[in-house]
């Protein structure tokens, strides 16, 4: 006889990306059942939307058969997240009472698991650092997804990829998970600092000659540093390039001032052994809520000076041994696609599809698109570009429209007023003085 142990989690999402993890821990008894044949790991091929990792995941249902739903692999995050939709395929009783929900497992025998490529991954260690008591369980009511203009119906967090050997291959675009001591990892070693609860990584760094601890977060495509180095290195460096609105990969459209970021690029940074230039990032406290940032810091004891994602790394296969507490960074290509080439509009998904304009980023101190009357407003609905309508599109599909060379133009379909009419905007090169095809750009460098 053995002891089993199912921890049922269920978030209240918010529209701004705001979770409350709730958890249910049931233990039971049972036989030993010899497991049946799993692969030791598998690849499966990846979409960047909006920098953020979104694969195909197969879930168990209670009848036997599985339902593909898309996973957004989160390795910055340690909290589970699931839709209120898969929250029921996967045998939980749900209740409604307005926008609130609360659920309840129909059965004892109820766990949580995925399957990704036909290797099962259980979700049971998930709350291992949750005090082990039942909590009240709540979901927002009809929220198909778990984050403004995403399709990922749920996450696969740093507290279960923690107990895998795992590879981001952004060149191949291909995510590859195993067990411990299967995958065969390529690239330059570094030592990482790996909270053991959570997962969470830090990996230690230089700025301007000084050590500092940078988390990893490739689920996202923002890179941050703390508002006191943020700015530090801008008051010494002011012919840095630097705006305010976060246009392209730095637009989320989870909070709500995000016209009001300050980003700038930071001229050379070292991560572990790379030796990364013109990494944009972003000025911390006026977006991220704090508890981002102190993740990172639990346990470890180090403090986290800022946070590096997918966009600084998107050159690299970045694979993470837990285990031996091992990342490796093995260099695919060596240049990065420009991707603040973009018309400079600040997007806000909206719950019942398509995009509000919330903000329009400057450039030279100017607008960089229309403001006028026949212009773009603040509250406009961003209705198709190009012609292409955008209501059913993922943010980063509309970031996709967006982008192109500088100088190149794109028609937008702005409705306002129950109106709709067309402004024309141009894609302008942000966030850089230097050629937007210049090779150097994202190359790593030699001491």
């Amino acid at each position: 006889m053995r002891f089993t142990v199912a921890i049922l989690v269920l978030i209240l999402i918010s529209t701004r990306g705001t979770f409350i993890l709730a958890t249910t821990v049931l233990a039971k008894s049972e036989s030993k059942v010899a497991p049946q044949s799993q692969p030791e790991s598998v690849t499966v091929p990846i979409t960047l939307d909006q920098g953020r990792v979104v694969i195909d995941v197969d879930l168990p249902l209670p009848e036997g058969s599985t339902e593909r739903v898309r996973g957004w692999v989160d390795n910055g995050n340690p909290d589970l997240c699931i839709s209120q939709r898969v929250a029921i395929l996967m045998g939980l009783s749900v209740s409604c009472d307005g926008q609130i929900c609360s659920g309840a497992p129909k059965s004892p025998d109820v766990a949580l698991e995925i399957l990704i490529g036909g290797m099962k991954i259980p979700l049971s260690k998930v709350g291992e650092q949750i005090p082990e008591r039942i909590r009240e369980i709540k979901i927002l009511a009809g929220t198909p997804a778990i984050a403004p203009g995403m399709s990922a119906e749920i996450n696969i967090p740093s507290s279960v990829l923690r107990n895998y050997d795992v590879l981001f291959n952004f060149p191949d675009r291909e995510f590859v998970i195993g067990r411990p001591g299967r995958l065969k990892f390529s690239g330059t070693k570094s030592k990482m600092r790996v909270n053991a609860n959570s997962g969470l990584i830090q990996i230690p760094s230089k700025i301007e000659n000084k050590n500092y601890d940078l988390g990893l977060d490739l689920g996202s495509s923002i890179n941050f540093l703390s508002e006191e180095l943020f700015d530090k290195l801008a008051s010494a460096h002011p012919d840095w390039p630097h705006m305010t609105g976060a246009v392209g990969p730095f637009n989320t459209g989870e909070l709500s001032d995000e016209p009001k970021w300050k980003l700038m690029r930071v001229d050379r940074v070292q991560y572990g052994p790379l030796f990364l230039t013109d990494v944009a990032v972003a000025d911390v406290p006026q977006h991220i809520p704090k508890d981002r940032m102190s993740r990172f810091e639990e346990r470890p004891g180090f403090a986290t000076a800022g946070v590096l994602s997918s966009e600084a790394l998107s050159n690299y296969r970045v694979g993470l041994d837990y285990t031996h507490s091992t990342a490796y960074f093995d260099i695919g290509r060596t240049v990065r696609f420009p991707d603040f080439d973009v018309v400079g509009l600040i997007l806000r998904p909206e719950d019942d599809s398509g995009f509000t304009i919330v903000g329009v980023a400057d450039l030279e101190g100017e607008p960089s698109v229309s403001t006028s009357q026949i212009g773009v407003h603040v509250g406009d609905h961003l209705v198709a570009v190009d012609d292409t309508p955008v209501a059913d599109f993922t943010l980063g599909q509309t970031w996709s429209l967006l982008e192109g060379s500088p100088g190149q133009e794109r028609k937008l379909t702005v409705a306002r007023g129950g109106k709709q009419f067309t402004v024309v905007a141009k894609v302008q090169h942000f966030l850089g003085d230097a050629p937007p095809n210049d090779d150097s750009k994202g190359k790593p460098k030699k001491n």
